[in-house]
């Protein structure tokens, strides 16, 4: 374990899957049964999480059966023939979907076809003995998913917020050049909102993973904390994507900024890309100043508008509020984080005494 761990020859999963195969196979020959089945059970049955393989572990095992007791029945009357096998697969699929047992439809329909060769006569010792050899499947992936290489998401969820945050920096850069330039929203532009958003739901992923580990792994304080505070980051991204998003739809209109007030906006465009790369989400003071000429600037358009009784909001007006808003969630951003480092120093502190 410690040498796959150390020179990343496999993943975890796969590793796991390996040795879930090989002792499941070793046993069932000390049973003199058939491991066929066993070992298809044991490798669809690692699952990312423990906690994951032992809930359909109850699911997997009635689907099995009810496959076994398909193709028990059914080469009975037809024998080893193409019509078994349709029939097998197609009833076993139904009648799990039926009962609420998809996720045991594989090994399940897995399980029938190939027993339909194997079954000569004794179909009840037949539907037992495979029965039993998909049970010590179940459970030995089970338990091998449990106790070796416990998954850690905990590194993987850090970089890729991390990642993200990058990502998304260069992305609010891209986009404000597009919309001061007045030039249509690109293909890559979009095709890179999306990405991000789809490795968001990603990392979101991890983090259910990683509270389900923590159902069956203890965890220590130091553990939970970390991922209590990149969990938080990980949503203020998304409300940081939420109000990007709204400038990846902004209409194409001809903003009507003079230089210097565009300048000004793309002085504030790349000082909020310069936190969002910042490993610490450091926020300069010049960064204060700018924001503060934002925010005079919306108001003063706000005024003008008002005047004017027309829209509440012009799209120079919406791209400044949305700059704004983002400012004010990097200041929250950057609160999450010096909270961080001083409960981390904090606890680090009574660890030692």
């Amino acid at each position: 374990m410690a040498f796959f761990k150390h020179f990343r020859l496999v993943g975890g999963r796969v590793a796991k899957t390996g040795i879930a195969v090989f002792l499941t196979a070793l046993i069932c020959e000390l049973f003199n049964w058939p491991a066929t089945f066993a070992v298809i059970t044991a490798i669809v049955t690692i699952e990312p999480t423990a906690t994951n393989s032992i809930k359909k572990a109850f699911i997997r095992f009635p689907a099995s059966a009810i496959g076994a007791l398909y193709a028990v029945v059914l080469s009975s009357f037809f024998g080893d023939r193409p019509i078994t096998y349709a029939f097998v697969a197609l009833l076993t699929i139904i009648t799990c979907h039926r009962l609420k047992l998809a996720p045991g439809i594989l090994v399940a329909t897995l399980t029938g076809i190939a027993m339909i060769p194997t079954i000569h006569d004794h179909y009840i010792a037949t539907f037992f003995i495979r029965l039993g050899t998909t049970t010590i499947g179940l459970i030995v992936s089970t338990v091998v998913n449990i106790w070796v290489l416990p998954p850690k998401y905990s590194d993987k969820i850090t970089a890729s917020i991390h990642n993200l945050y990058f990502k998304t920096g260069n992305l609010l850069e891209r986009r404000g050049s597009e919309l001061l330039k007045q030039h249509s929203l690109h293909r890559d532009t979009r095709l890179i909102f999306a990405d991000i958003l789809q490795e968001v739901e990603a990392t979101d992923t991890l983090c259910k993973y990683q509270k389900e580990e923590w159902k069956l792994h203890r965890s220590s304080r130091k553990e939970l904390r970390f991922f209590h505070y990149e969990y938080k980051k990980l949503n203020l991204l998304r409300q940081i994507l939420y109000h990007i998003g709204n400038l990846i739809y902004l209409p194409m209109n001809r903003y009507s900024y003079s230089q210097e007030e565009k300048e000004r906006i793309i002085s504030a465009i790349q000082s909020l890309k310069g936190i969002l790369h910042h490993p610490s989400f450091e926020i300069p003071e010049q960064h204060f100043v700018l924001m503060k000429d934002l925010l005079e600037e919306f108001w003063e358009d706000h005024e003008f508008l008002k005047g004017k009784q027309v829209k509440h909001f012009s799209c120079e007006s919406v791209l400044l509020y949305e700059l704004l808003s983002i400012h004010d969630l990097l200041e929250e951003l950057k609160g999450i984080q010096t909270l961080e480092i001083h409960h981390s120093s904090v606890l680090e502190k009574k660890l030692q005494t």
